[in-house]
């Protein structure tokens, strides 16, 4: 026997859409099923704790200090864009290999314009500076000022 995956002629397609997607309900069914059971459970087996610890905020282990409504530098959010821009490339760079030779010269220009867009984002967030981490100007410190660094990042053997 070679397994379920080999044709079987006298085996009929669905006809209905009820026969389609009657499999796509049942595994939502057990997906939200599994997902409850599991929170349930957590809930009735944990342990109810309320004290100062646990409502506070998590940092790292780190006791927080300041407002968290500090401004980040505008790095981070290039950053991001860095990551979505190669992120996205990917997801459709994969498919078009795939299939390229059956996409033959328009796929290749639809591609070759997909690329050189990407090139365009890329040396954009390259001349903001994106990518030069070697050094910072003077009060472009994500926490503002430089003397209002949180003592948690202070090194203790600098002094």
């Amino acid at each position: 026997m070679l397994g379920p995956w080999v044709h079987n002629p006298h085996k009929r397609m669905p006809t209905s859409y009820s026969d389609t997607y009657f499999p796509v309900l049942v595994q939502i069914v057990i997906a939200v099923v599994v997902a409850a059971a599991l929170v349930a459970i957590s809930f009735l087996l944990g342990k109810h704790v309320k004290n100062r610890v646990k409502d506070s905020p998590y940092e790292s282990g780190m006791a927080p200090t300041g407002s968290a409504r500090e401004r980040f530098s505008v790095k981070f959010y290039l950053v991001a864009i860095v990551f979505i821009l190669f992120d996205i490339e990917a997801v459709f760079l994969y498919p078009w290999a795939v299939v390229y030779r059956e996409l033959k010269l328009f796929g290749f220009a639809e591609m070759l314009i997909f690329v050189v867009l990407v090139l365009i984002g890329f040396f954009y967030i390259w001349r903001k500076g994106a990518l030069d981490w070697s050094h910072e100007a003077p009060g472009d410190s994500p926490y503002g000022d430089p003397d209002a660094v949180p003592q948690s990042r202070v090194n203790k053997n600098a002094a």
